[in-house]
């Protein structure tokens, strides 16, 4: 099967059908395609067999649980696969179990369908990011060993500010990032005057957004920043006020 640039393909592994259903229904709606799995073994089986993106995986597993299938996947696959783990066990021991055997993430059940979503999404992003230097969200590609972006193949004339924040927005993704952790990621524990980041995302703007036909860059009003990246180039949409 084709999956859209921005599908995941994953394996869920639960042995609740009504959650597999809900998950299956909101995510498959959403673009991405899915194996499915009811106990752990054959979850690891087929973890094991096919190249995901990512892995939803159930703590509570008849045959093989949660923590076996992730210990033993991380033993035996020569490929990190990114983990998110659900768990009715919201305890930091529960926690700390997972992430020594190797889970990448936790949701808490019951969750919400578009919080599981945006978290896969991040997942599997912030594992892209630590293996490739070179990121594509839609029109946009960054690459941060050359320090260049494009969009739409079209080379940008960033400052090296600009570049900076835009390569923290893109490794959050499609999350929302607070102006205080902007803040903290470009200058630490000495933070600049609001008016310097205003004028730094007004200047990114500038060359991200002004001369083409829709906004990228999306001011989260009282929050802070992200991207819009959307299906259709040819969209346009309300540019955002700095």
């Amino acid at each position: 099967m084709t999956k859209q640039s921005t599908s995941l393909y994953i394996l869920l592994v639960e042995d609740q059908l009504n959650i597999v259903r809900n998950i299956s229904d909101y995510m498959e709606a959403k673009g991405h395609v899915f194996d499915f799995a009811n106990q752990g073994q054959q979850g690891l089986d087929l973890a094991l067999e096919n190249h995901y993106d990512l892995i939803i995986l159930d703590l509570n597993l008849p045959v093989l649980d949660g923590l076996d299938v992730c210990q033993q996947l991380r033993e035996k696959s020569n490929r990190h696969i990114p983990i998110l783990m659900l768990t009715a066990r919201d305890s930091i021991e529960d926690k700390v179990s997972g992430f020594t055997v190797g889970t990448d993430d936790y949701l808490t059940k019951p969750f919400s369908l578009q919080e599981l979503e945006v978290r896969c999404i991040a997942l599997s992003r912030r594992y892209l990011l630590q293996t490739n230097n070179t990121i594509t969200l839609g029109p946009l590609t960054l690459d941060r060993k050359r320090k260049q972006v494009s969009r739409d193949g079209q080379l940008l004339n960033l400052h090296a500010m600009g570049f900076r924040i835009l390569t923290v927005l893109v490794e959050a993704y499609p999350q929302v990032v607070s102006r205080s952790q902007l803040s903290q990621k470009l200058w630490g524990d000495e933070p600049t005057e609001s008016d310097a980041m205003r004028s730094h995302i007004y200047q990114l703007r500038g060359v991200l957004d002004k001369p083409f036909a829709f906004p990228l860059l999306k001011t989260v009003h009282g929050v802070g920043f992200s991207l819009v990246i959307k299906e259709n180039n040819d969209e346009k949409g309300d540019k955002s006020e700095s």
